[in-house]
């Protein structure tokens, strides 16, 4: 089965973990997704990741994300997290410009983009006066 929009599978396995109240999901590696997962710790929305590499049985090689999620409560499990909503996708691009950047929540979110700097939130967007495509809300 081929994917054709692994950020979005990624969000999905994020909020999966969330509401099976799991302390660590797994996901498939690459670059943008390990990109999405620094901003989010740098944020504070989840505990950590690391790339793990991985044998399966035929005895190739490869690597995955371990992600470790953060809850504010550990008797009742409530998590930063508590929501993932992706915006641009394959299909439909949305791109914004400097002037655009929305505020998620009235600040209390973060927007993820793809820039020329690189994948940045909206906060490092506007301190570096950029645009680019619009990849995933958080709040």
């Amino acid at each position: 089965m081929s994917v054709t929009d692994p950020i979005a599978d990624f969000i999905t396995i994020l909020r999966n973990g969330i509401r099976s109240q799991k302390g660590m999901v797994e996901a498939p590696y690459s670059k943008m997704k390990a990109e999405i997962c620094r901003i989010l710790s740098e944020e504070g929305f989840i505990d950590g990741w690391e790339e793990i590499m991985v044998e399966n049985k035929s005895g190739s090689k490869f690597k995955r994300l371990k992600v470790t999620l953060r809850y504010a409560d550990d008797l009742n499990r409530i998590s930063p997290l508590s929501q993932l909503e992706r915006i641009s996708r394959p299909g439909r691009r949305v791109y914004i410009g400097r002037r655009e950047l929305p505020k998620v929540r009235g600040g209390f979110g973060i927007s993820i983009l793809s820039t020329s700097r690189g994948v940045i939130s909206d906060r490092e967007a506007r301190k570096h006066n950029v645009g680019g495509e619009l990849l995933v809300k958080v709040w």
